[in-house]
């Protein structure tokens, strides 16, 4: 008991190598199941984890654990998939009034930027894009519960987006860690540039709507 409350005491959230380091694998499944599932979660850092765990999947990666990709693979998938059917399923029964009751400014925002994103892409487009997007991917999923998208549709949009997006990240990250050698002398300024690379649609998102009000 002592052990864990040390180790759970000595893990920084916010940073993908400390998550990692703690819980390997099983983290990856937690933090995105949170990140997608719960509002609670938004702040936590789902683009720079998978990409994190993807390099450390290498042998190049001599900083932090030795993860095993297919593992790395199915708890990504898992928890992303899980996380978002979760979300969608809370949204149906409330989502409305668990928003309504949370004071982040940020996460009201991505409430707005998510319902933007289903009026104009349509609700399968929609789920898909928003798995890119910090925040958005975390409000989208018991938004669309709440708006009545139906559960065919999300559950198969979101199945789509959720494996393109976690998939597609470790995979990136365990490509660029397998041909760049000592890849983890560049570990936080590679993952500096996920993250800042990830916050990009929401930024260039809030920059057109100020435009959009501006110009009425």
């Amino acid at each position: 008991m002592t052990t864990l409350s040390s180790t759970l005491s000595a893990v920084n959230p916010l940073d993908a190598g400390s998550l990692l380091g703690a819980f390997g694998a099983l983290g990856i499944a937690v933090v995105l199941f949170a990140e997608t599932g719960l509002l609670v979660g938004f702040f936590l850092p789902g683009d720079s984890l998978l990409f994190t765990a993807g390099l450390l999947c290498t042998a190049g990666a001599g900083a932090g654990p030795r993860l095993d990709l297919a593992q790395v693979l199915a708890a990504a998938a898992v928890g992303a998939l899980a996380g978002a059917q979760a979300g969608y399923l809370v949204g149906r029964r409330g989502g409305r009034a668990l928003l309504a009751r949370s004071r982040s400014k940020r996460l009201h925002e991505g409430a707005v930027r998510a319902e933007e994103l289903l009026d104009r892409y349509g609700h399968g487009k929609a789920v898909v894009l928003a798995r890119f997007v910090p925040v958005v991917r975390t409000v989208l999923n018991p938004l669309a519960g709440a708006l009545g998208v139906g559960v065919r549709t999300f559950t198969l949009w979101q199945v789509v987006g959720g494996l393109v997006w976690t998939l597609g990240l470790v995979l990136a990250g365990f490509a660029l860690g397998s041909s760049v050698p000592n890849v983890d002398r560049y570990l936080l300024p590679i993952v500096a540039l996920v993250v800042v690379v990830s916050l990009l649609p929401l930024g260039l998102e809030l920059l057109r709507s100020r435009r959009r009000a501006g110009a009425r």
